[in-house]
C-alpha cells in the first residue's frame, strides 16, 4: 500500500484517498490526472472498498482507455489482475455499445447490429437523399448529418424537435426517414449508441436498477468535454445523486474546455458540483511538465476569464527561460524567422520531433509548410492533411489543371461532378468506353456522346471552356479567385455548416498564387501572356504535395492546430499568428462565451511547452486573398512583461481601457518600420476606441483603433463575422450604436 501512494504529492494523495463520496478533481495541465484516476481505483480495491467489477471508468478516446487499463493492471493486487480485462473501462460509445449488446432486445436492436462510423453515416445519408429524390444542394448531406447528430446529442428524437419553418420541418422529416432506414438495416451511428443506451436505462427500471446497484464507483476522465446527454447518462447510472447511488469521481479542467463546437458543455462541471452537493473539490495545481515562466504566463492569461472554477499552476522546476516574442513585418517574414529558429535549435542538438509549430487555423499552415519545404526541414502535419493534400485544394487545383490542359483525365474525373451537376456513374462509364474507342481524352470524347450523357457532359465542357476563355489575361491570383467562384466550389462549401475552414483554405490558395508570382521573378511580358505562370504554379503545388512529409515516427517537426495539440507536450513550442481576428478568432470577439473559449484555447497552447515557448505575430498578413493590417492579440498583452523577451522590440505596448465588447488598442508599429502598419490612436472624427458603432453593410462592431483627423480620419472596426475593417470616416458613415 505504501508503494502505491509513495509518489503522490499532497493534493494527489488527498484525491486518491477520499472517502466514498462524490468528488470533483480540477486537474491542471500536466498535473498527473491519469495517475490520480488509476491510483484511486487501485487504492479502493487494495483497501477492500471496491470489487474491480463494481467500477465504471469513462474516457474520451480508445487510446486513453487502453492506457488506463494497462496502468491499472500493473497496480492491482495479484489476485485481482486476472479480472482487470473484464472491468468496465472505455469510452462513452464503447460502454454504451457493451450495454446495448447485452440488452439488445430491450433496446429494440438485433443481436448483431452494426455501427456506422462518421464516413459510413454520411454515405447512408447520401443514399437516403438519392432514394427520396431530395435535392442535395438544398439539403447538403454533411449539413443534414450535423443536424441529426446534434438532435441526438441533445436527446431529441424527430417527434421532439421543434420546427418553426418549412426548411427545418423538412430536415426533421429526413431525420425520421434516416432513423427508419437505420432500423431496417440494423445499423446505429455513434450518436445513436449513447441516445439508445440512455433511453434503455431511463425507461427500463429493472435494467437501470441492475447497473445502479452494480457500479459503486463511477470515474470520469476529461469531464469538461462531456456534452449534455453524456452527463445525463452518468447521472442516471449514479441514481441522480440519491442515497445508495454510485459515487461520482469526476476529473477535468474547465480551463481546457475547447470543444464547444462539438457539443462539449463546460457548465456540466458547475452543475455537477451543485446537483450532487459536492463537498470535495480538489485542485491539482503542481505541474510536472513546464518551467515556471510558461506556467505563470498561462495563469495570467486564463485569469481574465470570469466563468471558471479557479486554480493556479506551479512547478518545482524553476522559472526557466523567458518567453520569446517576435513581431514580423509579414506572415512570410514570420514563417522564415520560425524556420531559422528551428534550424538553430537543431544545430544545437534539439530533435525535430521535440519541436511543435501551432496555429489557430488550418489555413495558416500553407506559408509555414512552404518555408519548411524550401529549407529542406522534415515535418509532419499532426491530425490533418498538408495544405496541398486537402480535399478542397485538390478540387481547386483540378480545375486549374483543366485550364492548363483539358486532356488531363485525372483532373477531369475528379471534378466532372463536383460540385454535383447531375452527372451519374452511367454517364461516366459511357464516356470512358467511348474514350477507349476513339483513343482520345475524356474531354475530347464528349462531343462524340449522344443522348443524356452527351448533354450533361457537354455542359461541363462548356464550363471548362468558359474558364479558359475568361481567365486568359488574368494575373495568377485573380485567375485562381475567378475559378473558385465560377466553378461553384465557394458556393458548395459556403452551404456546408462546417465549410468555413475549407473556404479559408481556398482563400489561402489565392495567397499561395500571389506569393508564387512574387517569388518567380517573372517579367512584365510573361505576366501578361495567356495563363502566364499557371503551369509553373501547378508544378510548384505538385512538388510541395509530394513525399516530402516525414514518415510516422521519424525525426520531424510537428505541425498542428491548437485544437489538435490538446493532450500533447513538446520541449519547444512555436505559436504563430497571434493577431486580433485570427487568435482570438474574429467570430468570437463580440461574444463573451466565445472569447472565453478562445482564451482557454490559448491556455492549452501555452501549456503544451515544456522548456521553451515562442510567440509570434505579423503586422500584415495575407488573409482571404487580401493584405490585412493587424493588431496584435490581446492575449499577448495579458502576459506580464517580466515573463517575456521581445526579439523585435516595439516602441510601446500600451493598452487602452476596454469598453463595450472589448475595445482594444495597439499603438504604432516599431520605429524601424514606420510605413508598414498604420499609426493608431484613441480617437478620430469624434469616435473613440471601444465605442460600439453600426455600418449599413457590415452591421454592428466595435472600434479597435483610430487615426488621423478631418478628411483623413479613419478607424479600424471589428465587425465580428464580417471581419476587421479600416474605414475612412468621411465615406463610411458610421453611426454610434
Amino acid at each position: 500500500m505504501s508503494d502505491l501512494l509513495a509518489n503522490l504529492n499532497d493534493a494527489q494523495l488527498q484525491a486518491v484517498t477520499l472517502p466514498p463520496q462524490h468528488a470533483l478533481i480540477l486537474a491542471g495541465a500536466g498535473s498527473g490526472k491519469t495517475r490520480v484516476l488509476t491510483t484511486r481505483i487501485a487504492w479502493l480495491v487494495h483497501t477492500g472498498q471496491l470489487d474491480p467489477h463494481a467500477a465504471l471508468a469513462v474516457t474520451f478516446t480508445n487510446k486513453a482507455a487502453k492506457e488506463l487499463l494497462a496502468r491499472l493492471s500493473a497496480m492491482l493486487p495479484l489476485n485481482f489482475r486476472h479480472s482487470a480485462r473484464g472491468m468496465w473501462i472505455g469510452t462513452f460509445h464503447g460502454l454504451c455499445n457493451r450495454m446495448l449488446r447485452a440488452h439488445h432486445r430491450d433496446a429494440g436492436l438485433p443481436q448483431l447490429f452494426q455501427i456506422l462510423d462518421s464516413g459510413d453515416q454520411l454515405a447512408a445519408i447520401k443514399r437516403l437523399l438519392k432514394t427520396l429524390n431530395v435535392d442535395d444542394e438544398k439539403f447538403p448531406p454533411r449539413d443534414l448529418q450535423h443536424f441529426i447528430n446534434a438532435q441526438k446529442e441533445a436527446g431529441f428524437r424527430p417527434e421532439a424537435v421543434e420546427a418553426w419553418d418549412d426548411y427545418t420541418r423538412r430536415r426533421v422529416e429526413l431525420y425520421r426517414e434516416y432513423e427508419n432506414q437505420c432500423q431496417r438495416e440494423s445499423v446505429v451511428d455513434f450518436a445513436e449508441l449513447l441516445l439508445r443506451c440512455y433511453e434503455l436505462l431511463e425507461r427500463n427500471e429493472p435494467i437501470r436498477r441492475h447497473y445502479q446497484s452494480r457500479f459503486r464507483h463511477i470515474l470520469v476522465d476529461e469531464f469538461q468535454d462531456t456534452n449534455r446527454l453524456q452527463y445525463r447518462w452518468l447521472k442516471l447510472l449514479a441514481n441522480e445523486g440519491r442515497e445508495g447511488g454510485a459515487c461520482l469521481f469526476c476529473v477535468g479542467d474547465d480551463d481546457q474546455s475547447i470543444y464547444r463546437f462539438r457539443g462539449a458543455e463546460v457548465g456540466n462541471m458547475r452543475d455537477f458540483e451543485r446537483e450532487f452537493h459536492v463537498a470535495n473539490v480538489i485542485r491539482l495545481e503542481q505541474n510536472y511538465r513546464s518551467y515556471g515562466n510558461i506556467l505563470d504566463a498561462a495563469n495570467a492569461i486564463i485569469r481574465h476569464n470570469s466563468a471558471r472554477l479557479g486554480k493556479n499552476l506551479w512547478t518545482e522546476r524553476g522559472a526557466g527561460e523567458p518567453i520569446r516574442v517576435f513581431e514580423a513585418l509579414t506572415d512570410g517574414d514570420e514563417a522564415r524567422w520560425i524556420v531559422e529558429e528551428i534550424q538553430s535549435l537543431v544545430r544545437d542538438g534539439m530533435s525535430r520531433s521535440d519541436i511543435a509549430l501551432l496555429y489557430r487555423s488550418n489555413a495558416q499552415s500553407r506559408v509555414l509548410e512552404h518555408q519548411l519545404f524550401s529549407a529542406g526541414i522534415a515535418y509532419r502535419v499532426y491530425g490533418g492533411l498538408r495544405f496541398f493534400e486537402r480535399q478542397e485544394i485538390k478540387h481547386a487545383l483540378a480545375y486549374l489543371r483543366l485550364i492548363a490542359n483539358p486532356d488531363d483525365d485525372t483532373a477531369f474525373s475528379r471534378v466532372v461532378n463536383f460540385p454535383t451537376r447531375g452527372i451519374g456513374a452511367r454517364s461516366l462509364e459511357a464516356l470512358q468506353d467511348a474514350a477507349r474507342t476513339y483513343n482520345a481524352s475524356l474531354y475530347a470524347t464528349v462531343p462524340h456522346l449522344s443522348g443524356k450523357p452527351g448533354t450533361v457532359l457537354a455542359q461541363f465542357v462548356r464550363l471548362v471552356e468558359e474558364l479558359r476563355r475568361d481567365t486568359r489575361r488574368l494575373p495568377l491570383p485573380e485567375l485562381v479567385d475567378h475559378v473558385l467562384d465560377a466553378s461553384g466550389l465557394r458556393t458548395h462549401y459556403r452551404n456546408e455548416r462546417e465549410g468555413q475552414e475549407r473556404l479559408d483554405n481556398l482563400d489561402e490558395l489565392i495567397n499561395a498564387a500571389a506569393n508564387f508570382v512574387g517569388e518567380s521573378g517573372a517579367t512584365a511580358e510573361a505576366l501578361e501572356a495567356d495563363h502566364a505562370l499557371l503551369a509553373d504554379f501547378l508544378a510548384h503545388a505538385s512538388l510541395e504535395a509530394g513525399e516530402h512529409q516525414a514518415d510516422a515516427g521519424s525525426d520531424a517537426v510537428q505541425l498542428m492546430t491548437v485544437h489538435s495539440s490538446k493532450g500533447l507536450e513538446f520541449d519547444v513550442v512555436f505559436l504563430s499568428g497571434l493577431e486580433e481576428g485570427l487568435f482570438p478568432h474574429e467570430n468570437s470577439i463580440l461574444e463573451t462565451e466565445g472569447l472565453e473559449e478562445e482564451r482557454r484555447l490559448m491556455y492549452v497552447a501555452v501549456t503544451r511547452a515544456r522548456e521553451r515557448l515562442y510567440l509570434s505575430f505579423a503586422q500584415n498578413r495575407m488573409l482571404h486573398g487580401q493584405t490585412r493590417y493587424n493588431l496584435r492579440s490581446r492575449f499577448l498583452e495579458e502576459i506580464p512583461e517580466g515573463l517575456t523577451k521581445w526579439l523585435s522590440p516595439p516602441t510601446s505596448r500600451a493598452m487602452s481601457p476596454r469598453g463595450g465588447f472589448g475595445g482594444y488598442y495597439t499603438p504604432s508599429a516599431p520605429a524601424a518600420r514606420p510605413a508598414v502598419a498604420p499609426r493608431s490612436g484613441r480617437e478620430a472624427g469624434g469616435l473613440r476606441v471601444g465605442q460600439l458603432v453600426s455600418h449599413a453593410r457590415f452591421g454592428q462592431g466595435v472600434i479597435v483603433a483610430a487615426e488621423g483627423s478631418g478628411a483623413d480620419a479613419r478607424v479600424q472596426v471589428n465587425f465580428g463575422p464580417a471581419g476587421i475593417k479600416w474605414l475612412l470616416l468621411a465615406v463610411a458613415k458610421l453611426e454610434a450604436a
